[in-house]
């Protein structure tokens, strides 16, 4: 990946935080987009000081104005886009009955119409080039229940389905489009729903009484575990992969 251009959104903690030191070790030129600029600031500062290059862009992702702005900028800086990863998300919880409109929305603006931006953006660029590669960071949840969780788990089967069909569209053109569907990862995503000490124990053990199965291999993710998955898919390892979906859940979903 040395010496190529990769756009990361969600890029300042999480999961995007870890793509972007995986691509930048890995010697990728990247471009690192999150609306969290004072934690994306010091990520970009303190990958630079290390001897990596990259460089941080504000942009709200669910506007297609300002995501079609930040990708031009972005290739301007350093160059045709050759990967890109659509990492950014939000979660809003509760139940499907009384979940506000403002959750609601929100949730799909950033998780489902981010995508549809962003890869818009990327794609266009990468077709007359006939190169690249798009991983979308989903979720198992996309195709598993979760108690209340349906905000999100229709908006990652939403950004999963763009996903595939955007990648039978562009086959054709030499571009390839995957997608990583998470499970529980020790991020602040999730962490933030916890409450009490034990809260990681029964995320590992599961919850009978709200229909979830634990996690067979005995521990949660971390962040790095999905990110060496996105850079497989991203990578020549996987030229021959494309409308696949790799999950990384430690065996919650049971391979459904």
């Amino acid at each position: 990946m040395r010496n190529k251009t990769a756009l990361v959104t969600g890029a300042a903690g999480g999961i995007g935080e870890a793509v972007v030191r995986a691509l930048a070790g890995a010697g990728a030129r990247v471009a690192a987009i999150d609306r969290n600029t004072e934690t994306l600031n010091q990520l970009v500062k303190t990958l630079s000081e290390a001897g990596d290059e990259v460089r941080g862009y504000s942009a709200d992702v669910a506007s297609s104005s300002e995501t079609e702005a930040v990708v031009d900028r972005a290739e301007r800086d350093l160059g045709p886009i050759e990967y890109l990863v659509n990492a950014a998300g939000v979660l809003r919880t509760g139940a499907a009955t009384s979940l506000a409109d403002a959750d609601w929305e929100t949730t799909f603006a950033v998780n489902t119409t981010g995508v549809f931006n962003v890869s818009r953006a990327v794609a266009n660029r990468m077709i007359p080039r006939g190169s690249g590669a798009i991983v979308t960071v989903a979720s198992n949840s996309a195709r598993t229940p979760r108690w209340d969780m349906a905000a999100y788990a229709a908006s990652k089967a939403a950004a999963t389905s763009f996903t595939k069909s955007l990648g039978l569209e562009l086959a054709g053109h030499g571009i390839r489009c995957n997608v990583v569907a998470p499970g529980s990862t020790e991020t602040p995503m999730l962490t933030s729903l916890w409450n009490g000490a034990d809260a990681g124990r029964v995320s590992i053990a599961g919850s009978p009484e709200r229909f979830r199965v634990g996690i067979p291999l005995g521990r949660l993710a971390q962040p790095e575990d999905v990110a060496d998955a996105v850079l497989f898919l991203l990578s020549d390892r996987a030229s021959h992969v494309t409308l696949h979906e790799l999950t990384v859940d430690g065996g919650a979903a049971l391979g459904v």
